[in-house]
């Protein structure tokens, strides 16, 4: 691929975790632009989503580890400092950053379940696109060094870099300039710290990710204007596209619109902008080759 060109990862987070998500991944590959998905392995629907996966060899599936707000690998008694009373990962994001810096204990059990988590990927049989995390937690300086050692030795084509870079975001979206230059001066220096050791381990890393202030509302008309002005490169577009509202105990912040992210990625439109720009879609896998 030439230096110049301008590639394009779209990637639905949460594949496993409700047949609503997976079948919003299938029809999105197999009708619209979506390339790639994570799989979360402890969702409730991940049996369901590895059997779409069989019947989709060019979808790059990759692991959505997962260390917060979700459901362990590991039985709860083993990894006390990373789950609540109920036996489920915390949600308290920052108490769980500052537990895993500080202690050394946490700091195994946090290993010790993704290893476990990449365990049970591996007996999929699936091939590893690439890693992420769920809420991008793998932005942790602690967890980022202990994964990619782990991701590279299971096979793994790439791993995400979550940095939404300002200015190509903004003329994009025309809104929230500010915010987005103060998160990115604030990620900066970690996020080459990130690329550094991944490019040291040969993992493949996207140059941008798009949808980071969009979250959950990736519409039509967002995912267009992102793809109307990609930088040359490598990037990635996520969303959490579902093909019916979501029904389970801990549902989406009410602010997530997976509907209308299902409906962009199908979207006539959005295939027509991605040809029109000279777009190539991809996958992390694909890049490693």
């Amino acid at each position: 691929m030439p230096d110049g060109a301008c590639r394009l990862i779209v990637t639905a987070d949460d594949f496993g975790r409700s047949v609503e998500i997976n079948e919003a991944v299938e029809k999105g590959h197999c009708e619209g632009v979506l390339t790639a998905a994570s799989l979360m392995v402890t969702g409730a629907a991940c049996a369901d989503a590895v059997a779409r996966a069989r019947r989709l060899p060019d979808l790059g599936v990759g692991l959505h580890l997962a260390l917060v707000d979700a459901v362990p690998a590991l039985p709860p008694e083993r990894i006390p400092s990373l789950v609540e009373a109920d036996g489920r990962f915390t949600s308290k994001l920052a108490t769980l950053g500052a537990r895993i810096f500080l202690s050394a204990k946490a700091r195994e059990q946090v290993e010790a379940e993704m290893r476990a988590q990449f365990d049970l990927y591996r007996a999929t049989g699936l091939s590893l696109d690439h890693v992420d995390s769920h809420h991008h937690y793998h932005l942790h300086p602690t967890v980022f060094a202990l994964l990619v050692p782990l991701a590279k030795a299971c096979g793994a084509g790439g791993i995400r870099i979550p940095f939404e870079p300002p200015l190509a975001s903004w003329r994009a979206r025309r809104g929230h300039l500010l915010d987005r230059l103060g998160t990115a001066a604030f990620h900066a220096r970690r996020v080459a710290r990130m690329r550094a050791l991944a490019r040291r381990h040969d993992l493949v890393a996207n140059d941008a990710m798009f949808g980071l202030f969009d979250s959950g509302a990736m519409t039509t008309e967002r995912l267009r204007a992102y793809i109307e002005g990609l930088p040359a490169g490598l990037n990635e577009a996520y969303c959490h596209p579902a093909v019916r509202p979501i029904v389970e105990d801990r549902p989406m912040p009410p602010s997530y619109r997976p509907i209308d992210e299902y409906r962009a990625l199908i979207d006539p439109a959005v295939r027509r902008a991605v040809e029109e720009h000279r777009v190539t879609l991809t996958t992390f896998g694909r890049e490693a080759r």
